[in-house]
């Protein structure tokens, strides 16, 4: 039996519930799992509704049981059932290991005096069976003749059941006589909150689960089996139609928590355009874009919760996979290939302040499917959307979007909160279909300027930016498409920049490593602007320093810097758990916020006064606010230079006195040492002394005589990709045999193939993640540095390998399955590139 048998209220109802965040699927067994039949001693559970509960209890966060009025001992005994499912007996009176309760002893007197007194009214009574429990007594007449049936039944209701401290409790020819307080009901209940459950469901046919299904409420589904009255909201036939019900959840179940084949890291493309950042997968589905601002929360999250969490998709009606996708040269422009169907998109780059316009340009001969499924606040809200003369209307959002389509003709279907468009459209040739999703305003109305004008004119924004770039020979394209993703990572408005563009893609499939990197991270940022500028283009880090002065001016001191802004500059609000969402491919918690943001991370000051130098060496002079800049962070470091501290990582334990903290608290002082002599700037008198210290300390300190190697702390013995920058920055020179030692250390312990791993230390997280392409770039320039150019060359085609089909980079990559793992695309992994790619071409 296939679920189109069910119900379509039920059907719905099941995929709303499939999606809660903890699930407790609990039934009944008699005439629920197991038909009824002549001998209770025989009846047996359907095997495909055994298989589902297995399954189902086997999904994370989802809870099985099955709740029976038969004793404990005999449910297990009879059903079989494997132990992922819970077993509660007795009407709820005994529950399996955890859900033990122990009789008073009044409670025990009251049984044995109930166990005699019951053995002499069915004495001598054919067909009348007594079932003893370890809380209860239930008196079975199924098998006894009416007149006999009704005897028996009348002499317990009259006489037992009216006893002080018993519960009856009456099904289908039998009546139960309890000593304690219980019900399903009851049980129900304490499996809820044993396990936590957001939602249940609950499946039974006799009159005892009327108590179950009076206990259901808000989200919850009530199922009852066969023919009577009842409470629960939804009612199917019998038996066969359990197990259909028990399948059809465990495939919605598993479809919302591990996603449909969800799509490698590396091919999903970004657009942008300095304002806005969205993500499409290689079918032309929008899967992630966030409004008003890439760090708020997002309108289409299918990236992390499957299509129910919001799409936009655009496909031929007859189905087909792509033929290819691709950036128009030099933009930020991208097609996607069908045969016979073509479709475009774009971010409208001159749109009004705080909107977004994504445009869609279908193009082609063949019918194709739109489908348009908002899901505002993280699909968090209840929203609804209403056909106006030349689009769609969102309503329910706290701001206003419109998907402006002449002449498409839509058919709108709800799932009880949230509502998707579907229309299909054939475009004519010469007439492409033209889509505007519009966030941020209610005006549906044509645009002043025609859409080829747009595309065009957003095209020309990049390439002409791109035109005034000085790139390597060496990989050439690849160097200017990252390019292309730093500027992109770019906040034009307020001049922070993103660490990447998304929150929650996992660094291990299936594991909790989840952060949100949609922030302006200090050191990211000035590490992107840097690179940037040695490329020729100098606006991003001046309006970076510009966005850093504006921070500075809130705080007492540039000492009491956070690793992390929001791109508006200010601090962040406790990180949260978006627990409606899966997770990219089951990889929960969905997060946002970023606990990093109270940490103290020493090396932040030092990626800020490096990129001033790279500014003023490409202009040949520095500014007062520059020099102020470097002052201030010099400042910094000569408060705290002797703390420990968390690290570049992040790691979230007891902070540590890193190596590579110390080495750029060095290169702090060092450059404005530098700054100040080369540019005629008054320098304070103790920064040469300063710098001699700190150097000291990480020679004598940071080296282990055992590893031969520095480590990545002062108090162990573990490594770090890290520590690489002792001798990049020129703390040491990279002749010196410790460096080289040094790499040779890190290269057998943490190079693994075409990857370098941050470190293999217990970082107090469970689980495990990829290598970093950013370790693995600075592992290049350190080859590169000792003199070993053949490994350099040979690990940068590794990296270069390692780019999806449109030339982006995720933040890590996992060498055994061949996968891209973390944010994407990530501003590490870019800058990396290029700095290789300079570096091997110079």
């Amino acid at each position: 039996m296939t679920a189109e048998a069910l119900p379509a209220d039920l059907r719905r109802a099941i995929v709303q519930l499939a999606r809660t965040p903890r699930l407790l699927v609990a039934c009944d067994y008699d005439g629920t799992l197991a038909p009824i039949v002549e001998d209770p001693d025989h009846a047996r559970p359907l095997p495909e509704s055994v298989g589902a509960l297995r399954s189902l209890a086997g999904l994370h966060e989802t809870t099985t049981a099955v709740i029976s009025g038969r004793a404990l001992r005999d449910l297990a005994t009879l059903s079989r059932l494997p132990s992922e499912v819970h077993l509660v007996g007795s009407h709820g009176s005994e529950f399996d290991i955890g859900f033990v309760h122990a009789l008073d002893s009044a409670a025990r007197d009251l049984h044995r005096r109930l166990e005699a007194e019951l053995d002499g009214l069915t004495d001598g009574k054919p067909g009348v069976q007594l079932e003893v429990k370890p809380a209860s007594i239930a008196v079975h007449v199924r098998r006894a003749e009416p007149d006999v049936a009704q005897q028996v039944l009348d002499a317990v209701r009259e006489g037992p059941c009216t006893w002080d401290g018993v519960q009856v409790t009456e099904g289908k020819a039998v009546v139960e006589l309890a000593v304690v307080q219980t019900d399903k009901g009851r049980a129900l209940d304490t499996l809820r909150h044993q396990v936590g459950a957001t939602a249940a469901v609950f499946l039974g046919d006799d009159v005892t689960d009327e108590k179950a299904f009076a206990r259901l409420s808000g989200p919850d589904v009530g199922i009852h089996v066969g023919e009577g009255q009842t409470l629960a909201g939804y009612r199917i036939e019998n038996t066969d139609q359990v197990a259909t019900v028990l399948a059809f959840m465990l495939e919605e179940r598993r479809s919302w928590l591990y996603g449909q084949q969800a799509t490698p890291i590396e091919r999903l493309t970004m657009l942008a355009n300095e304002r806005s950042v969205a993500l499409l997968t290689p079918e032309a589905k929008l899967t992630w874009l966030c409004h008003p601002e890439p760090d708020s929360a997002a309108v289409f999250a299918d990236l992390l919760g499957g299509p129910a969490a919001g799409h936009f998709s655009v496909t031929p009606e007859r189905g087909g996979l792509p033929l290819g996708q691709r950036y128009l040269p030099g933009t930020m422009t991208v097609e996607t290939r069908y045969s016979g169907l073509m479709i475009t998109d774009y971010l409208d780059h001159f749109a009004e302040p705080h909107r977004t316009d994504l445009i869609r340009v279908i193009t082609g001969t063949v019918p194709a499917v739109i489908e348009l499924a908002p899901r505002p606040e993280f699909g968090q809200v209840q929203m609804r959307l209403l056909q106006a003369e030349d689009g769609l209307r969102v309503l329910g959002t706290g701001d206003p979007i419109v998907l402006r389509a002449p002449g498409v003709d839509w058919e709108i279907t709800s799932d009880g909160m949230h509502e998707t468009a579907r229309a299909v459209v054939t475009p004519e040739p010469d007439k492409p279909i033209v889509l505007e999703l519009r966030c941020g305003t209610e005006d549906l109305g044509p645009h002043v300027v025609a859409e080829p004008e747009r595309k065009e004119r957003a095209a020309r924004y990049w390439t002409d930016w791109l035109a005034k770039l000085t790139l390597p020979a060496v990989e050439r394209d690849l160097v200017a498409r990252s390019a292309l993703v730093l500027r992109g990572l770019c906040h034009a408005e307020t001049g922070a920049i993103m660490a990447a563009a998304t929150t929650s893609l996992p660094e291990e499939i299936g594991g909790i490593r989840n952060w949100d990197y949609r922030y302006c991270w200090l050191r990211d940022a000035s590490m992107t602007a840097k690179a940037l500028v040695t490329l020729g283009s100098t606006e991003e880090a001046e309006k970076l320093l510009a966005w850093l002065r504006g921070v500075l001016d809130t705080l007492p001191g540039p000492e009491r810097l956070h690793p992390l802004y929001t791109l508006a500059g200010t601090t962040l609000p406790p990180e949260a758990v978006i627990d409606t969402l899966p997770g990219y491919a089951g990889s929960r918690p969905v997060r946002v916020g970023n606990l990093a943001n109270q940490q103290v991370q020493l090396d932040v000051f030092g990626p800020v006064v490096d990129l001033v130098v790279t500014l003023a060496q490409t202009r040949g002079k520095i500014t007062d606010d520059e020099w102020q800049m470097v002052c201030a962070m010099a400042e910094a470091v000569a408060h705290r230079w002797h703390e420990p501290d968390h690290g570049i990582w992040e790691e979230r334990h007891r902070p540590r006195h890193h190596v590579y903290s110390k080495v750029m608290c060095w290169l702090t002082i060092d450059r404005a040492c530098k700054l100040g002599e080369t540019y005629g700037r008054e320098t304070d008198l103790s920064w040469a002394g300063l710098r001699d210290r700190i150097a000291a300390e990480v020679l004598e300190k940071g080296w282990n005589d055992e590893v031969k190697a520095f480590t990545t702390a002062y108090d162990g013995t573990d490594l770090d990709a890290a520590t690489l920058f002792i001798g990049m920055v020129g703390l040491i020179d990279p002749a010196d045999e410790r460096f080289q030692s040094t790499v040779t250390a890190i290269e057998a312990e943490l190079r693994s193939g075409s990857t370098v791993y941050r470190y293999h230390r217990d970082d107090g997280l469970p689980g495990n993640e990829g290598g970093f392409h950013l370790c693995a770039a600075w592992m290049i320039e350190a080859y590169l540095l000792t003199g070993r150019r053949p490994e350099a060359e040979d690990l940068f085609a590794q990296l270069v390998d390692a780019a999806g089909p449109t030339g982006l980079l995720a933040e890590e990559y996992d060498p055994i399955a061949e996968r891209s793992l973390g944010n994407h695309p990530q501003a590490y992994s870019h800058l990396g590139l290029i700095r290789c790619a300079q570096l091997l071409g110079a």
